[in-house]
């Protein structure tokens, strides 16, 4: 069954040609923002990394990467990234980064099992960065001061496009609302995850949903979180577990709440051994990646995804990913969409 959004009488704002102008125009302006508000500094990225390493990013830990050999490897196996949450901890020990600053990289990724809808493609591209912290800095107060600093380029990025192009208005609160999960759950218990998210983004605008990846009071995780690279289990400031958390808004041309980015303070020695067991996977000690965090070679680290296609969708007002980026898509999708006033490029 489809999940296809389709807004009554919804309209485009901007045609083929200036919607082409304007995600050039975001991408540019929002790369300079947010390398300046968390002193990252630009790295070149893989599109795929060896199998067997620990390096790629396990998403919820079942879609299932692609992969290839390489002849010249004698058919060893390499795999598409699902993103680079962890191959950025690794560049910052190799790239010898200081305390508060950091690195930045275009990641593209594919996610095959990805269920397509208006947000979701099997093309994946977003702003992946990470930053080194000191121990000090491993806590709640931290965090929000940078979602605060990346919200706050957001915001400069809203106002430009809108001065750009007049026939877009500004809908963004000029503030970021910040919930822990298990006070979402308390809110609205009758309700699902996602429908809580509904709630509280309408509710606010824009909101910061703490603590994702852990169990509830209700025997259930808000979602999912691969064990290895968010601290979801340390407890923190507020009195709940967790250091990590998605920004959403309340996007009114899909009348629906709407993930921009997923980040966190990354895990330590200690939650990385307590996650590992909580998820049953232990045996990942043995992989280079986890090895290396193990042995005290890897530094602290906080670190996150901005979605580049979902950030200029968002600000240009459109009602499918697939009016911002070239995927493939269900040709009944694509017909409907054609017919719904969105156009798939």
């Amino acid at each position: 069954m489809s999940k296809l959004i389709k807004p009554a009488g919804y309209k485009a704002l901007l045609d083929m040609k200036q919607t082409e102008q304007g995600i050039k125009l975001i991408k540019e302006f929002f790369q300079q923002n947010i390398s300046t508000e968390l002193r990252l500094r630009r790295v070149t990225a893989p599109l795929f990394v060896l199998q067997g390493l620990g390096i790629n990013d396990d998403l919820n830990g079942v879609e299932r990467a692609v992969t290839f050999p390489i002849k010249d490897l004698g058919d060893q196996k390499a795999e598409v990234v699902h993103s680079l949450a962890k191959w950025k901890r690794l560049s910052l020990a190799e790239y010898e980064i200081e305390p508060d600053y950091g690195i930045y990289t275009d990641m593209n990724a594919i996610r095959a099992d990805e269920e397509l809808d208006n947000l979701h493609s099997l093309y994946v591209d977003q702003w992946d960065w990470e930053a080194v912290v000191t121990k000090e800095e491993r806590t709640l107060a931290y965090l929000k001061q940078v979602v605060n600093r990346i919200y706050s380029a957001l915001l400069r990025t809203e106002y430009l496009t809108c001065e750009t192009y007049s026939q877009i208005k500004p809908f963004l609160p000029r503030e970021i609302h910040f919930i822990h999960s298990e006070e979402l759950l308390q809110m609205y218990p009758n309700l699902s995850p996602k429908e809580r998210e509904d709630e509280i983004c309408k509710k606010y605008g824009a909101v910061f949903v703490i603590g994702i990846g852990g169990k509830l009071s209700n025997g259930e995780k808000h979602d999912g979180r691969a064990p290895d690279y968010d601290d979801w289990t340390t407890p923190n400031e507020d009195g709940f577990l967790g250091l990590n958390g998605d920004i959403l808004i309340w996007y009114p041309i899909l009348e629906r709440s709407f993930e921009l980015s997923s980040m966190g303070i990354r895990v330590d020695k200690e939650s990385l051994l307590r996650q590992l067991e909580i998820e049953g996977k232990t045996e990942r000690k043995e992989l280079f990646f986890h090895k290396s965090l193990l042995e005290g070679k890897l530094p602290l680290s906080i670190g996150g995804g901005i979605g580049q296609s979902r950030l200029c969708m968002v600000l240009l007002h459109k009602a499918h990913i697939g009016e911002i980026q070239a995927s493939i898509w269900p040709e009944d999708m694509r017909k409907e969409c054609e017919e719904a006033g969105m156009p798939l490029i």
